[in-house]
């Protein structure tokens, strides 16, 4: 809001000067605040263009600013960026315009309805959720809640992988421990099995159920009995953590309603009408390697079984047939290898493969009393999405999983997470949130509060303190874009906790409530009130509680 305000004010300037902005230029917070509130680079990437000296265009349009009653002091820096030092007037002016907008100030419509499908989570239905899909669920979710409110037209979708070799595993694993239970002797539980105490409890389930009726159906019948009651509770366990950890999908897909509608078929067509496979050993191949993939792909085996990449591709050429026109794959750190062969294929197939975004995720590690905890889904050694919500709670979870750039590794601090004091950085913001409702709630039994805020109680605001918090406030029109944007959520995290940190500053220095200026304390209440309702905002896009009281 503020740069979008200096930057118009330069290219008047610009223009008055008589001078072309062919470029464009940059409007930023310089890293020391002696330098100014503000800098531009405009002399500096226009002087070429307009046949003058840095430092003669950077006088011109110093002269010219000077002018303007949002400015308070400009200077010259170096060979000609102009720093710029902000009038009180321009702070004052914009929490007004901040408050006559409401809370939602922040909204808009960048995305212009654009439809985009984040497919994020979609784990095996084999198990319980564990902390990667914890890491997916917050990430996903967030990215999805900011792009909706600047303009998006955005749905989140979970792919059910309910096909194939995992689930035969997971119902014969099913079966063995069903027969333990009814007293047979089945000898070491074999390595590739499923070996998680989840696999017990569903055997029990189904024993207390179905008793020995299970095993007299043929071998088939009891396999796909065994199938859809495994993957039906474990499919309800995942519904149910995610809705714990407040995280919604408009849709479901299952892979094998996919096969069964003979969608697979269909690509399999497509890729041979395009002339992109043939045939060797008995096999089918796709020439992916000729649309930019490092080899060819098997798409179909020397014994008539697909892969997993034609129900993948499959899948995702029903996301274009359904209208989206930007897919967003939120994926783990072992999805590497398989994304050059799917935009081989959409190559292949004549669509824009720059529409297929795919966001890695980088390994979560978590930690206990300064050691790693080992995990191991095979092994039955997970932590669930279940476990770590019980532990530190959905806020602290959802924070801390966005608090890390996608592309960097996650180190969850359990003990941390729990902390009840300001080295928690989910307690220190929150801390903040209730700590200003109180102050507005004593002031409204005091009556310090007034009926309506009127335009002179933002005049009272003149403290450096102050023009900061605003400074904050108005940035974040702009930071929800760019979190959209450039799919980045831990700039909420970022944006958050400087906020809190200004606010703590300035509560500990200046009192909000002044008994003896009613105006003052009523701009004070004013600013308070704004910085509240903004950190709701963030706080509800992070899929984080906002506590008036702790």
């Amino acid at each position: 809001m503020i740069k979008t305000i200096i930057k118009e004010q330069v290219s008047q300037a610009l223009k008055t000067c008589g001078f072309s902005a062919g470029r464009d230029f940059n409007v930023e917070v310089p890293p020391n605040t002696e330098f100014g509130d503000y800098s531009t680079n405009a002399a500096m990437v226009l002087c070429k263009e307009n046949k003058k000296a840095p430092k003669e265009m950077a006088e011109a349009l110093v002269k010219e600013l000077k002018k303007n009653k949002y400015f308070k002091k400009l200077k010259i820096d170096g060979p000609g960026f102009i720093n710029i030092f902000l009038a009180p007037s321009l702070y004052q002016n914009i929490l007004w315009e901040i408050h006559e907008k409401g809370v939602d100030y922040a909204q808009s419509d960048y995305g212009k309805g654009e439809k985009v499908l984040l497919e994020f989570v979609s784990a095996n239905p084999t198990g319980p959720l564990n902390i990667v899909s914890a890491r997916a669920a917050a990430f996903g979710d967030t990215l999805y809640r900011v792009m909706k409110y600047v303009g998006y037209n955005p749905t989140r979708e979970f792919y059910v992988n309910d096909a194939g070799n995992q689930v035969d595993i997971l119902a014969e694993s099913l079966e063995l421990r069903l027969r333990e239970i009814q007293g047979e002797r089945i000898g070491d539980f074999p390595f590739e099995a499923y070996h998680g105490e989840y696999v017990k409890h569903l055997a029990q389930k189904l024993n207390t159920q179905e008793g020995n009726r299970m095993f007299m159906m043929t071998e088939k019948d009891r396999m796909d009995h065994l199938k859809e009651f495994a993957l039906s509770e474990i499919l309800g366990m995942q519904r149910n953590s995610l809705e714990k950890f407040d995280v919604e999908f408009e849709a479901w897909v299952s892979e094998k309603t996919l096969r069964a509608e003979g969608v697979v078929e269909e690509v399999l067509s497509y890729l041979t009408e395009a002339d992109c496979t043939y045939e060797k050993e008995e096999a089918i191949w796709f020439k992916s390697e000729e649309y930019g993939d490092d080899k060819d792909r098997v798409l179909m085996k020397s014994d008539g079984s697909i892969t997993y990449f034609v129900p993948d591709l499959a899948y995702h050429l029903t996301k274009i047939q359904r209208g989206y026109t930007t897919l967003i794959d939120i994926f783990g750190p072992d999805h590497h290898g398989y994304v050059p062969r799917l935009r081989a294929a959409f190559r292949a197939l004549g669509y824009d493969d720059s529409m297929l975004e795919i966001i890695y995720l980088q390994q979560v590690n978590l930690y206990e009393g300064g050691e790693k905890v080992k995990m191991s889904k095979r092994a039955g050694k997970i932590v669930t999405m279940d476990d770590l919500i019980s532990e530190v709670g959905k806020d602290a979870a959802r924070y801390f999983f966005i608090a890390r750039k996608a592309n960097a590794h996650l180190n969850f601090d359990l003990e941390l997470a729990k902390q009840k004091d300001n080295e928690n950085p989910v307690y220190y913001c929150q801390y903040a949130h209730a700590r200003i409702s109180s102050v507005i709630k004593k002031a409204r039994k005091d009556k310090m509060t007034p009926r309506k805020y009127r335009r002179e109680h933002a005049l009272r605001l003149v403290k450096p303190e102050e023009h900061a918090l605003i400074g904050k406030l108005a940035e974040l029109p702009e930071l929800l874009i760019q979190v959209a944007e450039y799919r980045e959520p831990h700039r909420l995290t970022v944006w958050a906790e400087e906020t809190c940190a200004l606010f703590h500053r300035y509560y500990s220095k200046h009192r909000v409530v002044v008994a003896k200026n009613k105006d003052l304390t009523r701009g004070r209440l004013l600013l308070l009130e704004r910085v509240r309702s903004s950190l709701a905002l963030v706080f509800n896009l992070m899929g984080v509680s906002a506590p008036d009281k702790m």
